[in-house]
């Protein structure tokens, strides 16, 4: 799908910092024990000679992970570098306090509220390029089939090669002219994603809204995944499978859990595809259908957007003995647990350390032990306040710039139907210029394309709304 872009005026998004009560500056012992402990030297076996690389969005600099990916016989060996937090935030102290007050990093358009301060999380403990690094390395060999046969876990050094980007590895890609520690990402991914597929793992490809500034204003993005994307976010998928095979394994940790679809929900999106003209053979479950559908077609982007509603009811599960009910990730249709983003997700910095003492067979630090059953209201939480920033950010862009065009028509493709008694038929529909995804009254044809009216553009209360034309 074709990216696009409209230039929108200045937008003030410190209105979402107020509403959503986010942190501003750091308490003061708390940024004094980040500078210090910026100071230390990275301990670890030396892995200085492995060739890792990162591959994130070109403007990040809080980067969690670096890879190095070789073959291994017929299959494949992962070296998988995660920044190790935890040896730079002391439990008990200002710095690991403030960091459950924030949870997680909250993006907004105009800059992030971070996790840590950026002394650690986009300088000393960020796997930047040149440098040395502290990191926990997964080192996991999977066969050719991409079964996981062993796993290794250690505190290392590091120093990352390159920065990269999904966009420039992308064209390398392409080219065929990616390096060693990546040029295996498309047939590794590739192969993890078929897996998936088989094991009934639901992966959703939609395009994101994204609001990205554009000389003294902002534009709103439509953005669909890049290849190298979906692949990559196969390497961080099989590292969280392997975490959860530790912790269930040692009877201790943090899942990441989602309910299978419903069977009556499923039966909804096979009637979604039949009305659609979207091929649902006999015997396919919807991971493999999912993977059939191009998000870029307006049917297909609106049987997408039906299938996400299969999706919900994830939660992180903690456990201590008797592993939970629930132990699996729908979506991923495997247990799965968070470890690949400790800079920007509180709960990772606890499951890597469980992990890392289960794999040693040692005693999981009791700092650990005691904060499990805490993390998961912290992170859902904090999950909603993240939800809503990106939202908020969202509608306000949508409402600013089309603000000043209520009463035009627009070509829209049709993604949802509803029929809400108190306000009548309507749905969910998407207009290519500017990208703007908002609420349509009037009788709608899913997956179609009509002409829609802009009735509404409200910036105050963050309201788009359109009626059929």
């Amino acid at each position: 799908m074709p990216t696009k872009r409209v230039v929108a005026p200045q937008i003030d998004f410190s209105v979402l910092r107020r509403e959503l009560k986010l942190p501003e500056a750091f308490p003061e012992a708390a940024l004094h024990e980040a500078e210090s402990a910026a100071r230390q030297e990275p301990e670890g076996v030396d892995l200085t000679a492995v060739p890792f690389v990162t591959i994130d969005p070109a403007t990040s600099r809080d980067l969690d992970q670096a890879m190095c990916l070789e073959r291994n016989g017929r299959g494949y060996r992962v070296r998988y570098a995660i920044a190790d937090v935890a040896s730079y935030v002391r439990p008990g102290g200002p710095l690991e306090a403030e960091s459950w007050v924030r949870g997680q990093t909250v993006y907004l358009p105009d800059g992030k509220v971070p996790l840590h301060p950026p002394v650690l999380s986009e300088n000393s403990v960020s796997l930047l390029p040149d440098v040395v690094r502290a990191a926990v390395v997964w080192d996991i060999e999977v066969d050719a089939d991409g079964a996981i046969t062993r796993v290794g876990l250690r505190r290392a050094r590091v120093r990352s090669r390159a920065k990269l980007d999904y966009v420039g590895v992308q064209a390398e890609v392409d080219k065929g002219t990616a390096g060693e520690s990546y040029a295996l990402l498309p047939e590794l991914g590739g192969l993890l994603a078929k897996r998936a597929a088989a094991r009934g793992a639901v992966n959703l490809p939609l395009p994101e809204q994204e609001v990205e500034p554009e000389g003294d204003g902002w534009r709103l993005v439509l953005r669909a995944p890049l290849a190298v994307e979906e692949h990559n976010a196969q390497i961080s998928l099989l590292t969280g499978m392997a975490a959860a095979d530790l912790m269930l394994g040692g009877g201790v940790g943090l899942l990441r859990t989602m309910p299978a679809p419903r069977a009556d929900a499923v039966e909804r999106l096979r009637a979604a595809a039949r009305s659609l003209g979207v091929a649902w053979p006999d015997g396919a479950d919807v991971g493999a259908v999912v993977a059939t559908v191009d998000p870029g077609e307006p049917r297909g982007a609106a049987f997408l957007d039906q299938a996400a509603e299969l999706l919900r009811g994830a939660a992180y599960t903690a456990f201590d003995g008797t592993p939970p009910e629930l132990t699996d990730h729908g979506g991923v249709g495997a247990p799965y647990a968070h470890v690949t983003a400790p800079l920007r997700r509180l709960a990772d910095r606890y499951a890597t350390e469980a992990c890392l003492a289960l794999h040693d067979g040692r005693e999981v630090p009791g700092w650990v032990r005691e904060a499990l059953p805490k993390l998961p209201k912290v992170m859902a939480d904090t999950d909603r306040v993240a939800s809503a920033a990106g939202r908020g950010a969202i509608a306000l862009a949508e409402a600013v710039l089309l603000s000043g065009r209520v009463g035009e028509t627009f070509e829209a493709g049709v993604l949802d139907v509803d029929d809400r008694p108190k306000r009548g038929p309507g749905g969910t529909v998407a207009i290519d210029d500017p990208a703007v995804v908002a609420r349509c009254a009037g009788e709608l044809p899913l997956g179609e394309r009509v002409r829609v009216r802009l009735t509404t553009a409200d910036p105050a209360k963050r309201v788009v709304e359109f009626t059929r034309d």
